[in-house]
C-alpha cells in the first residue's frame, strides 16, 4: 500500500458505488482534486465506474469488498487513511433488501438484509468517526421511503430503512458535540438498473413493456414520476456543500411525494 498523501481537496468514500445512485453521487463528488474511495461487491463494475471518472480529475481508489463481513470497515477505514491520510464525507448506499410476502421471508433473508444495508453503515460510521471527527466532516445514509411507509411487499426493506433512520437520528445528536455532520436521504422509486430489471420482468410476465410498468408504478405509489438517480446525488451535493451545513439529523424525502405521512 503506498504511503499516505492527502489531498489538497475534499476525500470521500462512496459505498455502492459501481451503479446506480451510489455511482451518480461519486460522479457528483468527483472534482480535480478530490479523491475517493469506491467501494462495491463487484471489482468488474468498479473499474468500469473509475475509468468513468478518472476525466473529472480526481483521484479514485476502487476497493471491492462485501460490507456484511464484520471485518469490512476496519478494512475501508485503513485503505482510505493509508491511501489519502484523511476523511471528508462517507456517504452510506450499499444495500437492498429482499421484496416478497411476509410470511415468505426466511431467517436468511432477514439475516442478510439487516447486514449489509444497517449493520454494514453502523460499522462503517463507526470505523470512521474518529477520522471524520477530526476534519469536521459528514456523513450521508442513503436510506429509502419505505423507512417511513413500508408496503406489505416490502416488510423486511421497511425494517431494515427505519432502523437506519434511527441510527441517523442517534448519530446525529452525538455529531453535534463531536462536529460530524450526519443526515439521511431517502429515495423513492428511482430509475437504475435494479428497478428496470424488476420492471422487465413484470413486464415479460404481463406482456406489457418496461415503460407501461413505470406508469403503473407511478399511479400505484401516488407519486409525480419516478425518480432519476442523479436527482438524489444533487441533493446529496446540496447536503455537503457550505449552503447544507444546518442540515442536522435531516431525514430528507425526494420521492415524489410516496411518503403521505408527517
Amino acid at each position: 500500500m503506498p504511503a499516505a498523501s492527502p489531498s489538497p481537496g475534499r476525500v470521500a468514500v462512496v459505498t455502492g458505488a459501481s451503479r446506480g445512485i451510489g455511482r451518480a453521487i461519486a460522479q457528483r463528488l468527483a472534482r480535480p482534486g478530490a479523491a475517493l474511495l469506491l467501494v462495491a461487491q463487484s471489482a468488474e463494475r468498479l473499474a468500469d465506474a473509475v475509468a468513468q471518472l478518472q476525466s473529472s480529475g480526481a483521484q479514485c481508489l476502487p476497493l471491492a469488498l462485501d460490507l456484511s463481513r464484520p471485518d469490512s470497515a476496519t478494512m475501508v477505514r485503513d485503505t482510505v487513511l493509508q491511501r489519502f491520510g484523511a476523511v471528508d464525507v462517507l456517504v452510506n448506499c450499499a444495500g437492498a433488501a429482499r421484496v416478497g410476502d411476509f410470511l415468505d421471508l426466511t431467517e436468511s433473508d432477514w439475516s442478510d438484509g439487516f447486514a449489509l444495508k444497517l449493520h454494514g453503515a453502523r460499522r462503517l460510521c463507526q470505523a470512521l468517526w474518529p477520522a471524520l471527527a477530526a476534519r469536521h466532516g459528514s456523513i450521508v445514509n442513503i436510506v429509502g421511503s419505505a423507512g417511513r411507509t413500508p408496503g406489505a411487499d416490502y416488510a423486511l426493506g421497511g425494517a431494515v430503512n427505519a432502523a437506519l433512520l434511527g441510527l441517523t437520528k442517534a448519530l446525529a445528536q452525538r455529531g453535534i458535540a463531536d462536529g460530524v455532520q450526519v443526515n439521511a436521504i431517502n429515495p423513492g422509486p428511482t430509475r437504475t438498473d435494479r428497478l428496470v430489471a424488476t420492471l422487465a420482468r413484470r413486464a415479460e410476465q404481463a406482456g406489457t413493456t418496461v415503460e407501461e410498468e413505470m406508469q403503473k408504478l407511478v399511479a400505484s405509489a401516488g407519486i409525480t414520476r419516478i425518480g432519476e438517480a442523479d436527482e438524489v446525488a444533487a441533493l446529496v451535493e446540496y447536503v455537503l456543500s457550505p449552503a447544507g451545513q444546518l442540515l442536522q439529523g435531516a431525514l430528507i424525502d425526494i420521492d415524489g411525494g410516496q411518503t403521505k405521512s408527517i
